[in-house]
């Protein structure tokens, strides 16, 4: 009788206990420092979570007396924010990186040489492809020219990539399958030539007939590669990627990663414009399959500033009488432009330039015209003339900017422009102010994966070894809270999903992640990991395993 009280009377606590606690969900998270990023910057202790989705986020003892939950996370006071968005990445180019000739950081054209050799020696390629050189650590302004590789590989064609992607070099062998000789015109690019022969440096559209050359890689190893970039930007803390650049045949390729199950980022992809891809927009229209969402266009305006591709109003200070190249005529971006407002799509345009920026300012205002909330963006926005700034609020247009090019670039920049354009170069904080919003990415593998670089550079305009030691041009710095929304809320915004992920409020979904030490922007660069990664509930990534 008595052992039948004691178990009525437990019963009664434990009923009681849950009547008074309310609602079950799945998980509390609590002592924690919630960043929820919303408009009101408010920092809270606990969560609450079920199936994928926020029920409330507040103070400790209102959560924990309010919920009852089948798992207690007790996060240790560590800094929570929401799972972070690269806003500009290439995951298809990194997975070709990692399976290439790794040219990253070579401190000479010799040791480009001697990175070629050792991967050939091992994996004795037809093709040999390498990516990642640049030259302006060789203590060199001069870009590079094919002589040593004729020499060292007569018959088999090499092809070596600038890290921007928008110059590479190639020996005789791989000019000569391509058909590229000193006669050839291209539109849009550059064949360098010397003494009537061509160098082996392609700029820009230039590049094109050797790119369909390129035998690609197996699929199998683009897909392991892919799963390798995923657990490198988990370890960030990064849960989401806006893929800048695909073609048809690679949405396939997400897709059966999405259904094993393997691939668990969030991918916002971005089409090239190419007759396949504008067929599948017309059939299609605005695509989702899962974790991977397509409703954009990316446009290739320009080159890029280290290989004076990038198209400027006047000439290079650095090489007189060149202006750069703009890569698609400006009636083409029109036509994409239309197309894109026909099919309710984002039009997402590469422009370093100050010209191609003006350029697609204008072509933007027509669309501004028709429907002001658009979101279109111009990815880099990295020169502009400063009279033009004020275009991208009076047109809506969304600056899409990559802070570590300012710190990567800082050692030649100035040689490119001159002092006098330097006023509108990397200006984030000014575009900022014009525009209201900015998402922030790393343009990888250009740049390295870390979001505390980004940081670094965009608060303290400094890069990881904390060089300039007084910053870069440092009135055009933001906020570490900015800087943060740039990868969390902005970054939702800039891709049409705020109102489901990008900050941590009631009815959003539950992707987050705790960081192993305070985020903060110190004098010097500090690095910084996840510890425990969520999407939409689920544990993705954790260093307990």
């Amino acid at each position: 009788m008595r052992h039948s009280t004691i178990l009525f009377l437990l019963s009664l606590t434990l009923l009681l206990d849950a009547c008074y606690k309310g609602k079950y969900v799945d998980l509390v998270v609590h002592n924690a420092r919630i960043h929820t990023m919303t408009d009101d910057t408010k920092v809270y202790e606990a969560m609450a979570i079920k199936d994928g989705k926020i029920i409330e986020v507040g103070p400790e003892r209102q959560i924990l007396n309010k919920y009852a939950a089948e798992e207690e996370l007790d996060a240790g006071g560590k800094d929570i924010y929401p799972g972070l968005t690269d806003a500009h990445g290439h995951l298809l180019s990194y997975a070709k990186q990692k399976l290439s000739v790794d040219l990253v950081g070579c401190k000479s054209f010799d040791e480009l040489l001697v990175r070629t050799e050792k991967y050939q020696d091992q994996y004795k390629r037809k093709f040999v492809v390498g990516r990642g050189w640049d030259q302006s650590l060789w203590g060199t302004n001069e870009l590079p020219n094919n002589e040593a590789l004729n020499l060292l590989y007569p018959r088999t064609p090499v092809c070596l990539y600038r890290i921007d992607g928008h110059a590479l070099l190639a020996n005789d062998a791989a000019l000569k399958m391509a058909g590229i000789t000193p006669e050839t015109e291209i539109s849009g690019g550059i064949i360098s030539i010397k003494d009537g022969k061509c160098t082996g440096l392609l700029v820009d559209n230039a590049m094109e007939p050797m790119n369909t050359l390129i035998p690609p890689f197996p699929r199998k190893e683009i897909k392991s590669a892919i799963l390798e970039i995923q657990q490198e930007l988990f370890q960030y803390g990064i849960v989401g990627v806006h893929e800048a650049g695909i073609e048809f045949t690679d949405i396939s390729l997400f897709e059966e990663l999405i259904d094993t199950k393997q691939l668990q980022l969030e991918v916002y992809a971005m089409l090239f414009p190419s007759k396949a891809n504008m067929d599948f927009v017309r059939k299609k229209g605005k695509y989702r399959h899962k974790n991977l969402i397509i409703r954009s266009f990316k446009v290739m305006g320009d080159g890029a500033l280290g290989s004076r591709g990038a198209f400027l109003k006047q000439p290079y200070s650095d090489q007189h009488n060149h202006f750069g190249v703009l890569t698609t005529p400006i009636a083409e971006m029109k036509r994409i432009a239309t197309f894109c407002e026909a099919n309710d799509y984002q039009m997402n345009t590469h422009a370093i330039g100050d010209s191609t920026n003006r350029i697609l300012l204008d072509i933007y205002k027509t669309i501004f015209e028709i429907k002001p909330d658009h979101r279109w963006r111009i990815e880099h926005a990295q020169v502009v003339d400063p009279v033009d700034f004020v275009l991208f609020s009076n047109y809506g247009v969304f600056p899409s900017v990559q802070p570590t090019h300012a710190v990567s670039d800082q050692r030649w920049a100035e040689q490119r422009l001159g002092k006098k354009r330097m006023a509108g170069a990397y200006a984030y904080n000014t575009l900022l102010q014009k525009y209201g919003m900015l998402a922030i990415g790393t343009d990888f593998p250009v740049e390295l994966t870390d979001p505390f670089l980004t940081i670094q550079a965009a608060v303290k305009r400094k890069n990881g070894d904390n060089f300039p030691a007084g910053g870069f041009y440092t009135n055009e710095a933001i906020t570490l809270e900015e800087c943060m929304k740039g990868m969390t809320i902005w970054a939702a915004f800039a891709s049409f999903q705020e109102n489901r992920t990008g900050s941590l409020e009631k009815g959003k979904e539950a992707t987050f992640v705790i960081f192993e030490r305070t985020v903060q922007a110190g004098d010097t660069y500090e690095p910084n990991f996840a510890s425990q990664v969520f999407i939409r509930g689920e544990k993705v990534y954790s260093t307990d395993y």
